[in-house]
């Protein structure tokens, strides 16, 4: 026998201006973890150009701050990606509300999409989680910004060797520009190219992952 859902619960007047009010406080927390977004992410980017601008201040400089800043991208990433996760939440509430709410209102006949879409946002309340997991956070902000950040990042160190302090002759002479300290160069290199293989690898595994979970997703029963 095939289950009956619970009919919704009909609001009244009262309810819905309260609802109202509740995807009003949603949008505003939505909008303000996305400006945190924003802010580790200029901090990226500035640190990136204050370590270019030393490295090419001149020939003879050396390209060890672009080796160095990529530790701090590491750090500003994974506080990036921890405050993807909560805008994720607020993010999806309010698309939630403005598809099962809203819509419904603005268009003409019966567009609920989810018989139970009250029950589901009420236990998003009673039992909040996080939508998504640390590992996929970080694939998602790669994908959007981090990515290019790294390219930059890559290519700037690897011109730095081959043109400075004189464009480079040889293959050897290539490898002993990226020694560092007792490391070899090969060694440095290798490392570099671990670092960012492992972040592209990271944003095409949250790629695969979306595009599973949005394949396995019984449409319009699921947030985040």
């Amino acid at each position: 026998m095939t289950e009956i859902p619970p009919a919704r619960k009909e609001l009244s007047a009262a309810e819905i201006g309260a609802l109202a009010h509740l995807y009003r406080g949603e949008v505003y927390r939505s909008t303000l973890w996305r400006q945190r977004l924003d802010t580790t992410t200029n901090w990226s980017v500035v640190t990136l150009g204050v370590a270019l601008s030393i490295t090419f201040a001149a020939p003879d400089a050396s390209p060890l701050p672009l080796v160095l800043v990529g530790i701090l991208i590491m750090f500003f990433l994974m506080l990036e990606a921890r405050r993807y996760r909560y805008f994720n939440v607020w993010r999806a509430r309010c698309r939630w509300l403005e598809t099962h709410f809203f819509a419904p209102m603005l268009k003409e006949g019966d567009l609920h999409l989810d018989e139970r879409w009250q029950d589901r946002l009420a236990d998003d309340y009673l039992h909040p989680r996080y939508h998504v997991s640390s590992a996929v956070a970080m694939g998602r902000r790669i994908r959007r910004n981090y990515l290019w950040i790294l390219l930059i990042q890559a290519t700037a160190y690897l011109g730095k060797l081959i043109v400075h302090p004189d464009p480079v002759t040889s293959i050897d002479e290539f490898l002993s520009r990226a020694d560092i300290g007792p490391l070899p160069g090969i060694v440095v290199l290798a490392l570099g190219l671990l670092y960012c293989v492992t972040w592209a690898g990271m944003a095409f595994w949250s790629w695969q992952s979306d595009r599973r979970r949005a394949r396995t997703r019984p449409a319009h029963t699921s947030m985040g």
